[in-house]
This record gives C-alpha cells, structure tokens and sequence, in this order.
C-alpha cells in the first residue's frame, strides 16, 4: 500500500511533466551541431562542434564568436553519420593547451571513411583559437565500408583516463563481426592513456591489458553505436547511449570503479530483446541497459545520451539523467527504478535532438541540429516546481 500511495504521489507532482522545464535558446546560427563541452579552464566558454568540421566558441552570454576555434573542413567527410564528431579538453588545458578531435576522413571509396583521433593545440597568441598546424595523430581506425556507426564521443574520465566510442562499423547487424571481436577496435569503447606514451599508452587496469587475444585498448564491448556518453559528475558512474537497429533505443549503465570487462550484448541483444534468436542470447552473458525505449510512430528512432544533472538551477532535476532522441525531439529525464531500471519521464520536446553538453557549473544544454540552436535547459520562466526528492524515489522503488 505505501508503493501504492508513493506511486499516486509521484504522479501527482509529474503530472505536468512537460512543465517541468524550459528550453532557453542560448547560442544561435550554429550549422548542424553535434556536440557541446567545455574547456575545464574556468573560462565560462562553451564550444560547439559543427558537423562539417568547424569548433565554435560560445561566450557566456551565449554569443557565437564569428571566428572558429578551429576549421579543419578540408579534412574532413561530413554529411549523413560522418564529420567532426567528437572533442575533448585534456584535464590540464588551462597549462598544456592540449585538446583532442574525433572526425571521419574521406577514402577513396563511395561511403566510407577513416575515424581519426587526432591532439591540437591552443594557438600561443590567442586563447580563443587553436594552433592548426599542431596536429598530431593519436589513432585511426578503418570504417571504409559504410558511412553510419562512427561513434563519435570521446571524453576523460575522471581517472584522466581519454573514453572513445567506435561505432561497429555501419551497415545493418554488425556484418564485419566486429562488435564482439575482442582484436577489432570499432562497436566498442576504449580506454587510453593519452599521457603515459607517443602517442598513447594501454591502462594496466582495462580489462584486457596484456592479452595476445585481445586489443588492450578495449574497455566495453558488444555495442552497436556508442553516439554520447557521460559520467555522472558527482559518482562517477558511467552511462552511455547507444543506437540500436529497427526496433528499440537504450542507455547502458557502469557504476563507478568497475573495470571488468563489460558486454553490452550486440547483436545478440538489441537492447533487451533478443536480435539473433533465443539461442544466442542464452550463450551470451551481458549487461543488459537500465534504460530502453522502442520506435514508434512519434518518430522516435535514435537515442542521444545525456548527463546526470548535478547542476543548481534546475533542483527538480537534481539527480536525474537526462536524454533525448534525434527523431522524435523528446527528451527525457529518469530515476533509479525497480529491479535496476531506471523510470523516465518527457521533460521537453525540441527536433533533431542531436547532443547534451554541460558547462563548468554543471547546467545542462541541448543541441538542435535542423535549428541550429543550442538551448538552455531551465526551470519554467516564473515558476518553481517541486518534486519529490532523489533520495525519497530511491526508497518508493526499492
């Protein structure tokens, strides 16, 4: 009777879930945005990537500086799932100047590309423009045979440890095999030590370091394509959205200080429905995601993973993870459920829903990529909902 009560009262306060937030734009005129961070060197700029190959720097009034961060357009293959994906700021930007890009570049085949991870520096006479002749190559990985499941995250953790995501190499249910093989780098997300070696070095503790059957890289595996991840700012759990195939969405979830080898099931599983059969499920032991959605009529089609907000300015979010889904434009914000699955709700609609970024306050931000506009996620301009607390969920579901 008091899951009962608790569940009648949960409803209550989301009842206008949709009101629970606000979308506020804050920077405008961005061409096909892709992801949103921050340097990390007490600044207040964000920068924003630009799908064609461009990093735009974000004042903290929101202003779009005219003069890109960096442009390596030429460089380039952009259009469909291809481009400058992914950037990150080394943890010591402030005094190194170093951060790191993640793009696709054109071979000389119709769709495919090379992923390329590749270190810059900030430019010595300006702190809003990077040096582009400092380029230095930390990895490629051939993707020559399709276009789509890039990846496209990369990150430090806060171990200082640089996460990569590596789609499984396109098509449609992992035709290379690669999502599970243990000696290919693409379906998987890997660990490097970005300071420890030229150009990198293998973290002693990834779960595969020193084995000859395997890529030491290698971190999680049987994934399909890893589009964003995150830690959670304040635990350091790991979630990570990845990209099914026809029929269902989902969020991964690692909690804090595992480094055991992680499966999250592709193809076996799409999400937690069986992809290859009853059989090749029952042989595969795998982390099934805490959070899962299937395609519908709405639209909704591709899962765009988020952050856990930890900010101040939205305190009815306090503790949720909040996501999103390019087709249908919904965005979603959940708790910790029943039985390790996690409870969501519809916070906000937006289209092409195609990135979440924090800034150094921990406020959270969402990319539109048809509208070109990156929004502030608020509470609703003059009022203040309240709802119920993390910690009183946590015991309504356990």
């Amino acid at each position: 009777m008091r899951l009962l009560f608790a569940l009648i009262a949960l409803a209550h306060a989301f009842a206008h879930a949709a009101d629970l937030v606000s979308l506020q734009p804050f920077a405008t005129d961005l061409a096909q945005p892709v992801e949103i961070v921050h340097a990390g060197d007490g600044s207040g700029r964000l920068f924003v990537l630009e799908q064609a190959g461009r990093i735009r720097v974000v004042e903290r009034d929101g202003s779009v500086r005219a003069q890109p961060f960096l442009d390596i357009v030429p460089l380039v293959r952009s259009g469909d799932e291809q481009g400058l994906l992914g950037i990150a700021f080394h943890p010591r930007f402030a005094s190194n100047g170093f951060f790191y890009v993640y793009y696709t570049a054109p071979v000389f085949r119709a769709a495919g590309s090379t992923i390329m991870l590749v270190r810059y520096s900030r430019s010595a006479a300006d702190p809003d423009a990077a040096d582009p002749a400092s380029a230095h190559v930390i990895l490629s990985i051939p993707h020559v045979e399709f276009a789509n499941h890039n990846g496209g995250k990369i990150l430090f953790g806060p171990d200082g440890y640089l996460y990569v995501g590596v789609g499984d190499g396109g098509g449609g249910g992992d035709p290379f095999g690669a999502a599970r093989n243990l000696r290919e780098l693409r379906g998987k997300i890997l660990r490097i030590d970005v300071d420890g070696a030229v150009p990198y070095a293998i973290p002693a503790s990834n779960p595969f370091a020193g084995r000859a059957d395997a890529r030491g890289e290698v971190y999680a595996f049987g994934l399909r394509n890893p589009w964003r991840f995150s830690f959670d700012a304040a635990t350091n759990d790991f979630f990570v959205g990845d990209v099914g195939q026809d029929t269902f969405e989902e969020v991964d979830y690692v909690p804090a200080g595992s480094l055991a080898a992680r499966n999250f099931g592709w193809p076996a599983f799409e999400a937690t429905h069986c992809f290859r059969g009853a059989a090749e499920c029952a042989a595969t032991s795998a982390t099934l995601p805490v959070i899962e959605y299937a395609h519908d009529s709405a639209g909704g089609i591709s899962v765009t993973g988020g952050y856990r907000y930890r900010g101040r300015d939205v305190p009815q979010l306090f503790g949720r993870y909040v996501y999103g889904d390019f087709g249908s434009g919904r965005i979603w914000a959940a708790v910790p459920g029943l039985h390790g699955r996690w409870s969501p709700i519809v916070i906000a609609t937006t289209s092409g829903v195609s990135s979440f970024g924090v800034d150094e306050a921990g406020e959270l931000y969402v990319a539109s990529y048809d509208r070109g506009i990156v929004y502030r996620i608020t509470a609703p301009e003059g009022t203040v909902p309240v709802a119920p607390e993390a910690s009183a969920l946590r015991r309504w579901f356990r």
